[in-house]
């Protein structure tokens, strides 16, 4: 049995891999827009590998472990959303503003719909 899949057997493993695939995915997508938008030279291209190999651990991530990925989507999204507001802020100084809060309110509610709600 693969590590990740003995992490999932735990409660909350799954929470655990989900929450850190939503942080590699963001932290990747910042790599390119800083690398995009905020860099040049070195700086530039040393971004563009950093997101290229963080992104490349999110693929690994999400799709080694023997899990329903369509099912746990719900909490992914949820968590993926948490992720970028607080990259956003921490690392771009972009501020919360009340769409994005209303905006994530129903992302978390849709969230909380696919993942709880048995059908």
């Amino acid at each position: 049995m693969r590590m990740l899949d003995r992490l999932l057997v735990f409660p909350g493993g799954a929470l655990f891999v989900l929450m850190t695939a939503a942080v590699l995915e963001v932290s990747g997508d910042a790599f390119f827009q800083a690398a995009v938008h905020r860099t040049s030279g070195l700086s530039r291209w040393l971004s563009f590998a950093g997101g290229v190999l963080v992104l490349s651990l999110y693929g690994l991530l999400v799709n080694l472990p023997q899990w329903d990925f369509g099912k746990l989507l719900g909490i992914y999204v949820v968590l993926f959303f948490v992720a970028a507001q607080v990259i956003a802020k921490v690392r771009f100084h972009q501020p919360t503003t009340l769409p994005i809060l209303v905006g994530g309110f129903m992302i978390v509610a849709g969230g909380a719909i696919i993942s709880f709600w048995n059908v």
